[in-house]
């Protein structure tokens, strides 16, 4: 009888697929246990419901408070209801007018379905009082990732008399051409009141704004300005 014999090859195969065969089964036996904890532990976990917005704040009621200027009461009082209907309505707001202290309130109801919604209605009615149109400043209302912003000419350059004149001429163009063609391209809005200047829009397209309108403040001409918003646009318009 010959001996039968294997050779170091045959046996390093038959040693790395035992040790193969013992890994898949730790692995699986592993993985059942991880499956049968985690469904244990989504058993035994609690579960608690959202919490409503007169909750959060312990039960008191969260106000805002918004002084309306003397040459914005007349618009307030005109828009009334194109305002009292989306905070009221939509966002389950209750808003009022006191007319002794010349402000709107704003406060959460029991009814609130979120708390940003206070917030946001009082970004929207400061919208309006700093000058914007209520189908814009509605934006505020739907959108997330809008901005209200808002600088003086004196913030970008130390101007007086005329000179502060033609810096405000500039900005709005003949019959407000300049100024609505940095909105168009920008998809912003601009109030410029006096030297105060608001822009309403996202992050991104207020700082092109507000880039453009410093350089007109700055003394650039407006076809320089244009010329560098149509290259900002088409870069913004690739991405």
């Amino acid at each position: 009888m010959v001996p039968l014999t294997r050779s170091p090859a045959a046996s390093t195969r038959c040693h790395r697929r035992f040790s193969l065969m013992e890994s898949s089964e730790m692995a699986a036996a592993s993985m059942e246990v991880e499956e049968s904890g985690a469904a244990l532990g989504e058993s035994s976990r609690p579960r608690f419901e959202a919490m409503k917005p007169h909750e959060m704040s312990q039960g008191k009621v969260q106000f805002r408070k918004l002084p309306v200027p003397a040459h914005r009461f007349s618009p307030l009082k005109k828009c009334w209801m194109d305002i009292y209907t989306p905070v009221y309505e939509q966002m389950k707001i209750d808003i009022r007018m006191n007319l002794k202290a010349r402000r709107v309130e704003l406060k959460t109801r029991t009814d609130t379905p979120d708390v940003s919604n206070l917030q946001k209605c009082a970004d929207f009615v400061h919208a309006f009082i700093l000058g914007f149109d209520v189908a814009d400043a509605l934006a505020l209302l739907r959108l997330d990732d809008l901005y209200v912003d808002s600088f003086e000419i004196k913030d970008v350059k130390t101007l007086r008399g005329e000179h502060l004149s033609r810096a405000i001429g500039r900005l709005s163009g003949k019959g407000g051409k300049t100024k609505f063609a940095i909105e168009n391209s920008t998809r912003t809005r601009i109030v410029i009141a006096d030297s105060k200047i608001h822009i309403l829009g996202s992050f991104l397209n207020i700082k092109v704004a507000r880039d453009s309108l410093c350089s007109l403040i700055l003394g650039s001409p407006a076809g320089k300005v244009y010329s560098k918003l149509r290259a900002v646009t088409a870069r913004l318009a690739e991405r």
